[in-house]
């Protein structure tokens, strides 16, 4: 079912000044007459009247002695005014935002209940903005350039692509909202983690519905944060490695169909950059974006996050041995050997061309983790 973006509500406000108008002509008063009973000038009581002067405490007690009704009557009168005033005000404003959805997944953020579902039609779009502003926790567009649009000086990127900034800023954000979720964990401690990887590593041979709770919570208890998120088509953005705060790294995965190969890797790529690159001026403002389908990467850190990863999961040692595994048992038995799941063999296999990529992909593990958003 669809709802709207917004309850029905009026696009006028009810004067408290009209009240006032009519009880005075009630009563057969002019204006002057009714100013003096109240012991103001003519001209505060036309702004009373038309609303720009505000009803204070002691105003309502006059207007309580003069015209009847309660203090409360009047100061209601005037909270409701500002109230409307206030959100026609703001709807105007969000209709002239209307333009700033344009590079955002709109449809996506509400599939995934980021946002409220609606109809993208012309009356919605200004509550769709609303809501939109409320989801980066942010004042006005103006507020979101400065806190998202601006976190491209801060990217490290694993190939030269520009990354659409609305899409990759509604995917982190999605990353901040799962982690948020997590509350409080310890403050992160590297020898944990170090040993939590260890342990994670263990997991590659495990479905995927039994190994992502275990890995959150492996993680969890050396203070980072793990969150699977759904993929923003088209953000070229499946992984990132960031810290929320100096003591907050967070971890952040793509749900994207990959298969265990693939998935296995670019974890542990971002769990390097947590681990090697945390240190030193500016390291933990940096957010490093990554995304293993498209092409080489670039730069000294994703290089040496690329070879951390590689050779965590099949050390030096046996690196050798991979140019031997031609047929389907050897490499089952190579990844017997290493406690690894046979699919991340075939992949190392595949990208350093000792086999083609067409070969041997039903030793590949297909994992899927729609059912485990928000996580």
């Amino acid at each position: 079912m669809i709802n709207e973006a917004k309850p029905l509500e009026p696009d006028w406000v009810s004067l408290p000044g009209d009240t006032i108008a009519e009880i005075m002509e009630e009563a057969g008063w002019s204006q002057r007459d009714l100013a003096g009973r109240l012991g103001y000038s003519e001209k505060h009581l036309s702004l009373l009247i038309n609303g720009d002067a505000t009803i204070t405490r002691d105003t309502a007690q006059r207007l309580e002695r003069v015209l009847g009704g309660s203090v409360d009557f009047w100061l209601n009168l005037e909270a409701n005014y500002q109230r409307d005033k206030a959100r026609i005000e703001a709807q105007t404003r969000c209709h002239d935002w209307v333009g700033w959805l344009e590079q955002f997944p709109v449809k996506f953020l509400m599939d995934h209940g980021m946002l409220k579902e609606c109809r993208l039609t012309q009356n919605n779009k200004s509550g769709v903005v609303d809501e939109l502003l409320r989801f980066f926790r942010v004042a006005t567009p103006d507020e979101w350039q400065s806190q998202y649009a601006e976190l491209q000086l801060s990217f490290r990127r694993s190939q030269r692509v520009e990354y659409p900034i609305g899409l990759v800023s509604a995917w982190l954000r999605m990353g901040e909202h799962g982690a948020e979720r997590l509350g409080d964990l310890p403050k992160y401690n590297a020898r944990r983690f170090e040993r939590a990887l260890a342990e994670v590593r263990g997991l590659t041979r495990s479905p995927a519905d039994e190994f992502s709770g275990e890995m959150r919570r492996l993680l969890a208890e050396a203070g980072v944060r793990l969150v699977f998120v759904p993929a923003v088509p088209r953000s070229h953005v499946s992984g990132v490695a960031r810290w929320l705060a100096l003591t907050k790294p967070l971890i952040q995965l793509s749900l994207l169909g990959k298969t265990n190969d693939k998935f296995w890797f670019t974890f542990f790529h971002e769990a390097a950059h947590i681990l090697l690159h945390g240190k030193g001026s500016g390291a933990k403002e940096s957010i490093y974006l990554d995304d293993p389908n498209s092409g080489r990467s670039e730069g000294d850190q994703e290089h040496e996050a690329n070879q951390w990863a590689a050779d965590y999961l099949i050390p030096q040692e046996y690196a050798a041995e991979l140019s031997t595994l031609k047929a389907r048992r050897d490499i089952v038995a190579f990844a017997e050997k290493l406690s690894l799941h046979p699919g991340i063999v075939v992949g190392r296999l595949q990208h350093e061309g000792i086999i083609p990529f067409s070969q041997f992909n039903e030793l590949k593990q297909r994992l899927d983790f729609k059912a485990a958003w928000p996580c």
